[in-house]
């Protein structure tokens, strides 16, 4: 089935046109070029302007490079919002989405911090977590001398990097490290079930643009590696399977009515719920994965959410 006619009148055309992967077919590395170069463009994340470093990485692992994006006339130490790009853990760059974290950063403000991580499939699980916990807690030793405040730090992500945002959040958590003030989870990707035979659903009505059910199975595949199912860090490689969400913090979940993710990222607010976490759930009608990228009315009105609910969990 089409489902085009369900899509925001404003994103139509542009929907149709965003780059998707048919691993059966497409070279991975053309799609991630075809990624970073059309996110890039959508975001105008060219012209923006940030501060870019290389802190210790994990144990045994190279350095991990972050960009750091500083609010504008901010007075006194700022909280801290550590960004996690998307692209299924298998593509992406932060240096795609400087634009928005350049805006994220005047609208909020706070010092954003967006890791570039390792992708998968040459890094899988868990090296690409273990960058960013390792950026974690980086900041955190390091917040005064960056002017920020250890004691708010809260993690955001979309897509793939929503689901190592949440992951991030579980590993400080269990780790008790640091304790966050927050997560914003966009459109996450939680559950590597979704599109698959062993999915404990399928409505046809999502995932037939931006990212599909042959390119979830295929990042998975990619991500997990050799993990066994039984391995006790399963969880954090997908959240859905944690099943202690207890004690962690303050939660914003967005969500569109045809992402592919839609029914995992309700279910996982409903557990959050249940869990005793204070969790927000906004599922935006007429919405794809990635509609947020995408100029239109709908956009801008998921910024401004987005952007109400970071300052409340930050206090700014």
């Amino acid at each position: 089935m089409t489902t085009l006619g369900l899509v925001d009148e404003q994103q139509r055309g542009m929907v149709a046109s965003f780059p998707a992967f048919n691993p059966e077919q497409d070279d991975l590395a053309e799609f991630r070029r075809a990624l970073v170069e059309g996110t890039t463009e959508l975001l105008q994340s060219a012209a923006a302007r940030f501060e870019e470093r290389i802190i210790p990485g994990p144990k045994g692992a190279p350095g991990v490079r972050i960009i750091l994006f500083r609010p504008v006339d901010a007075q006194g130490v700022v909280p801290v919002i550590l960004n996690i790009h998307g692209g299924g853990m298998i593509a992406g760059t932060p240096d795609m989405q400087a634009g928005a974290l350049e805006r994220l950063a005047a609208d909020t403000a706070a010092l954003v911090v967006s890791v570039d991580y390792r992708l998968a499939p040459e890094t899988p699980f868990p090296g690409g977590l273990e960058d960013i916990y390792a950026a974690l807690v980086w900041v955190h030793e390091h917040a005064r001398a960056l002017g920020a405040d250890p004691a708010r730090i809260m993690v955001m992500g979309d897509s793939g990097g929503g689901c190592l945002a949440a992951a991030t959040a579980l590993l400080a958590r269990d780790r008790a490290q640091v304790r966050l003030c927050g997560q914003a989870l966009i459109y996450p990707m939680l559950d590597l079930r979704t599109g698959s035979p062993d999915a404990p659903g399928d409505d046809p009505t999502t995932g037939e643009f931006v990212w599909t059910r042959a390119q979830n199975r295929h990042a998975w595949s990619a991500v997990r590696g050799a993990l066994a199912g039984d391995d006790p860090r399963f969880a954090y490689l997908s959240p859905t399977f944690m099943h202690d969400l207890s004690g962690l913090p303050a939660t914003f979940i967005v969500t569109g009515a045809l992402d592919l993710f839609r029914d995992e990222d309700v279910t996982f607010a409903h557990r959050l719920w249940h869990a005793g976490v204070p969790t927000e759930l906004v599922v935006y009608a007429r919405a794809v994965h990635g509609f947020d990228l995408l100029p239109s009315a709908l956009a801008e009105r998921c910024r401004h959410d987005l952007v109400a609910a970071v300052r409340r969990m930050l206090g700014t």
